[in-house]
């Protein structure tokens, strides 16, 4: 897939105030500080496309950007801030939940997670959450550009089999840098195939 256009189409705090969901859409979801902007920005091959911010947590809304026309690709908070109060948190995971649960066009929810770290308790929890409420998602790692490719592929499999705990079949996973395009060809590959199987609602 070519991206020849994108551009940003509305802000929204709550699911009721997406646009129609008259397309194909893909979120992108992560723990803060984890590269999501930085991906998207990538992935489009805009680089100020998605606000890229030096304080993580900055993003607390729906962003929908509107893609070649044809799909929609939606910037989501950012979740496990913890500078930020109890009463906001609360606040961000019932709006991310209600629009994952609620957005019937949206086709795959990408879970970015940071290749450097070992599994996070939160994103497995997160995973398990997604599992449990039948959310088609694929795992983009980001970050891939900081480490050497042994370490990359030590750490993958360490995911791999931290999930086959819990999970018989393990989702879609993909390696990405922001820095270098890894990975930019397979999420728009993936997302190239999985638009041919949107239904209109």
């Amino acid at each position: 897939m070519k991206i020849n256009d994108a551009k940003y189409l509305i802000s929204s705090t709550d699911v009721n105030s997406c646009p129609a969901p008259d397309k194909p859409e893909y979120a992108f979801i992560g723990r803060s500080n984890v590269g999501k902007s930085s991906l998207i920005n990538m992935i489009t091959g805009r680089k100020k496309l998605a606000k890229i911010s030096s304080t993580p947590g900055k993003t607390i809304t729906i962003n929908h950007f509107v893609i070649n026309d044809q799909w929609y690709l939606v910037d989501l908070p950012g979740y496990g801030f913890a500078k930020r109060s109890k009463t906001e948190r609360l606040k961000w995971q019932k709006m991310i939940r209600n629009y994952i649960l609620g957005r019937p066009n949206m086709l795959t929810l990408f879970l970015l997670i940071d290749i450097r770290i070992e599994p996070q308790q939160i994103d497995l929890e997160f995973i398990d959450w997604l599992g449990i409420s039948n959310i088609p998602f694929a795992i983009a790692f980001t970050k891939a550009d900081k480490l050497k490719i042994n370490q990359v592929a030590n750490n993958l499999n360490n995911y791999k089999k931290k999930l086959s705990e819990n999970w018989d079949e393990l989702p879609t996973m993909m390696i990405t840098s922001a820095s270098t395009d890894i990975g930019k060809d397979e999420v728009l590959n993936f997302i190239e195939k999985t638009n041919k199987v949107f239904l209109p609602v």
